[in-house]
Formats: structure tokens, C-alpha cells, sequence
């Protein structure tokens, strides 16, 4: 298991190196675990969270996920939702566009899921 962790941490690094977030356009940084995902909004240049999500805030959960449950996953639908919530709050601040960071992740299942659901919510990058 340890040795997935480094594959993924090296792979994340090299992300890293190349994407840069902004007051402007920050960058969209997703951590996954077992149960739980989150999503935060950076500014690297004052490095700073300027917004951040968790699945656990979502409310009335349920009732969404038996509605898209015939496509998705409850962990997947989380996700879904849990990009529209990041999304939702990054316009109450006025931010549009970002960075997406995935985390050393592979785009697939959760991490698209959250991807999709921000673009659904209105950002754009």
C-alpha cells in the first residue's frame, strides 16, 4: 500500500511542477480518500486556501444520489455534487476560471465525477 502512496505523491509532484494558481485563476486541487473527497481553491502566490469543500457538507444527499444513482456510484454522485458545491462557492467570491490539480490521481471515476460536476456549476478551466 506504501508504495502506491510514493507512486502517487511522484506523480503528483510532477503535476505540481507545471500548474500554478492565481488570485485570479486558482488552482482546483482534489484529495480522495477511502470515504471522503475534498476540494480546495489555492493561490499559490500568497498561499492561501480561498475556498474549500468536503462531501460531508453536502445536504439533502440522498435524494440526489437516488436520482442519479442509475449512472453513477453514491461515492461517485458525492463527488459529482461535491464539484457543484466548489463551484457554487467560488462564484459567490467571483472567481470564474481555474487550474485543475488532480492530485497525482488518474482522471477517472471521483476525480472526473468532481471535474464535471465543477464545470456543471459554472467554472471553467
Amino acid at each position: 500500500m506504501l508504495e502506491k502512496q510514493e507512486k502517487r505523491l511522484r506523480r503528483h509532484k510532477k503535476i505540481r511542477a507545471k500548474i500554478f494558481g492565481t488570485k485570479e485563476k486558482p488552482r482546483l486541487c482534489v484529495f480522495r480518500s477511502a470515504k471522503h473527497i475534498y476540494a480546495q481553491l489555492i493561490d499559490d502566490e500568497k498561499r492561501k486556501t480561498m475556498v474549500s469543500a468536503k462531501d460531508e457538507e453536502i445536504k439533502n444527499l440522498k435524494s440526489k444520489i437516488q436520482k442519479e444513482e442509475n449512472k453513477m456510484s453514491a461515492k461517485t454522485a458525492k463527488a459529482f455534487e461535491l464539484g457543484k458545491l466548489i463551484a457554487e462557492k467560488a462564484m459567490e467570491k467571483k472567481i470564474e476560471k481555474v487550474v485543475f490539480d488532480r492530485g497525482g490521481y488518474k482522471y477517472h471515476g471521483r476525480i472526473k465525477a468532481v471535474a464535471e460536476g465543477a464545470r456543471e456549476g459554472g467554472l471553467k478551466f
